[in-house]
């Protein structure tokens, strides 16, 4: 969830902010993260809708959260009873940030952390249930990590996706032959949006367009 430099500046101090749990064994916490150059968390709002949604899924449930950023998300979904969260995230700052709150919070062996790039992972076995996409806005990145995840994904799976809201009618369109979208909101300028993988089907009107 960031535009990176080219180089990283090893010597520069990491801004720092934090995140508040909404809810779940750790609801009120704020926790110290590391605010690398571009990350947005997503806003607390957003957040408490989102796992609204979430709640008869999230307990004992397997997830990824791409791009993960400060790793508001995951947190949350560990929070709220995930078995596991997989975190990925390119910045290395970020990265370092998340172990230490992990490990404050005694939820290391739930979660796996990756420092690479989103779009080159090798989803775990077994898949995710539920998937967290919230990559920079401004790369255009939401097609692609779909296309990463979404061959390894059970039906069952849920995806979440949160995109400017000036572009929501474009990514729907985008993301229609690929997701059934079952809920969609808006919060200021964030529209976000869960859904789950289509079926492909030669009844399917979307499977004759070539």
């Amino acid at each position: 969830m960031a535009r990176r430099s080219a180089r990283p500046r090893p010597n520069s101090s990491a801004a720092t902010t934090s995140v508040r749990i909404i809810g779940g064994a750790w609801r009120g916490r704020r926790l110290p993260v590391t605010m690398a150059e571009g990350l947005r968390p997503t806003p607390d709002r957003v957040r408490e809708t989102l796992f609204n949604w979430l709640a008869p899924r999230i307990e004992g449930a397997r997830c990824l959260d791409l791009f993960a950023g400060t790793g508001a998300l995951g947190l949350e979904a560990l929070s709220r009873g995930a078995a596991h969260v997989q975190f990925v995230e390119r910045d290395r700052q970020a990265i370092a940030s998340l172990r230490a709150v992990l490990d404050t919070l005694n939820a290391a062996t739930r979660a796996t952390l990756v420092q690479g790039d989103a779009l080159a992972l090798t989803l775990a076995t077994p898949a995710p249930d539920i998937v967290f996409v919230d990559p920079p806005f401004a790369a255009e990145l939401h097609g692609p990590a779909l296309d990463r995840v979404l061959a390894a994904l059970p039906g069952h799976a849920q995806i979440y996706l949160e995109y400017p809201a000036q572009q929501t009618d474009a990514l729907h369109a985008l993301f229609a032959d690929r997701l059934d979208i079952r809920r969609a909101k808006r919060a200021g300028d964030v529209g976000y949006c869960l859904a789950q993988p289509r079926p492909a089907s030669e009844d399917d009107p979307a499977s004759l367009i070539s």
